[in-house]
């Protein structure tokens, strides 16, 4: 008879579903920069721990280290966001807590393509039968843009 393993913890940890690189993503994907922070061109990271419950939900935030100017309440507002898997615990009902750094960068500038106008002018060849029909001068724009 073989022995029975034991567990290699006695308390599992709840896991982002997709990994650091999944949550990444959503960050960045759910990151919307503040327009305070914008007008004082503010950037940098902010830190925030975090408690999760039983359950996988974020039940409690606080900024470690933070910007001012709008960015902690985004960085807070992200946080809540987040849901994770928890393994079951043997009916033990326990609060987990994590800390995690969000670097806010300020975007960076999209230059506007400038409008540009080409025009080519061509002289056209006469035959005689068109100088004999029209004894005036005249001038045809066209302008396409």
């Amino acid at each position: 008879m073989q022995k029975e393993k034991k567990d290699k913890h006695f308390i599992k940890k709840p896991f982002y579903e997709g990994g650091p690189k999944a949550m990444k993503a959503f960050v960045k994907e759910n990151l919307k920069y503040p327009e305070q922070a914008l007008k004082a061109k503010v950037e940098g990271p902010v830190k925030v721990r975090y408690s999760i419950d039983y359950k996988g939900n974020v039940v409690d935030t606080k900024v470690i280290a933070g910007l001012g100017h709008g960015c902690d309440e985004e960085a807070q507002r992200i946080v809540k966001l987040f849901k994770f898997q928890v393994p079951k615990n043997r009916k033990v009902k326990v609060l987990f807590y994590k800390n995690i750094t969000i670097h806010f960068r300020l975007p960076k500038k999209v230059e506007k393509p400038k409008t540009s106008i080409q025009y080519n002018v061509t002289k056209h060849k006469k035959t005689p039968k068109e100088d004999e029909g029209k004894k005036g001068g005249g001038y045809t724009y066209t302008i396409e843009f």
